[in-house]
């Protein structure tokens, strides 16, 4: 991530942004541990067994502004009401770090190898042929155990547990949204892209470097290349 307050296409940096119409603070992050249900001995796939999702949501930090626009859309037309803790994509704000480590983003890899489906007892977590080779979480095949939020790596967990439903749910890239009027998925839109004032996310096609979060966090402020 860069150091230097940068001006995007409008003209206005994302510090003169938030300090002209200032910033809601940062939603916490949902975790949770398994219940200890045994995994799945066909759950042992061999590197390079799933095939690569063919959408990733990528963002600049520089960009954001911390209002959370993205949290709060992605519950309301997933779940039909909107709620941070439930959100697909988390803002995280912290107002002792400088710009622009002060507010960060977490989006859901699409990883290469994704643990959640590979550890999931029940295949509710899996790679959606029919959506894009998505990983998504099938909510009628969810136990609520919570093995996909343990297996997730990275932290704060990109699956989360939605407490009112007791299940747990993942970004599918706007694939199952029965709220949304726009058809979403990698080859549709997906409303926090539609919703972000800054134009701080976007979704590529190419798979990211998977080292850090450099190949997620990028420069957007070049025009988006449709595919």
């Amino acid at each position: 991530m860069a150091g230097k307050t940068k001006t995007d296409k409008t003209g206005v940096s994302r510090r003169e942004f938030m300090t002209g119409g200032g910033a809601a603070l940062a939603g916490g992050a949902l975790a949770g541990g398994a219940l200890g249900i045994p995994l799945p001995a066909e759950g042992a796939q061999k590197p390079g067994a799933y095939p690569l999702s063919t959408g990733y949501l990528v963002y600049d930090s520089r960009r954001c502004s911390g209002c959370q626009s993205c949290m709060l859309t992605c519950s309301l037309v997933h779940d039909g009401e909107a709620g941070a803790s439930s959100s697909r994509i988390q803002i995280a704000r912290n107002v002792f770090d400088p710009y622009p480590q002060d507010i960060q983003i977490f989006v859901c890899r699409q990883c290469p190898e994704p643990l959640c489906v590979k550890n999931c007892p029940t295949g509710a977590c899996h790679v959606s042929a029919e959506n894009g080779q998505v990983r998504m979480i099938a909510a009628d095949r969810c136990i609520g155990c919570k093995t996909c939020i343990d297996s997730c790596p990275f932290v704060p967990h990109r699956t989360v547990f939605r407490v009112s439903a007791g299940k747990a749910t993942k970004c599918d890239l706007c694939a199952d949204t029965p709220y949304f009027s726009k058809k979403g998925g990698p080859a549709g839109s997906q409303a926090c892209v539609e919703v972000c004032p800054s134009g701080a996310l976007r979704l590529v096609r190419e798979l990211p470097p998977q080292k850090d979060n450099a190949g997620y966090d990028r420069d957007l402020t070049a025009p988006a290349v449709k595919s």
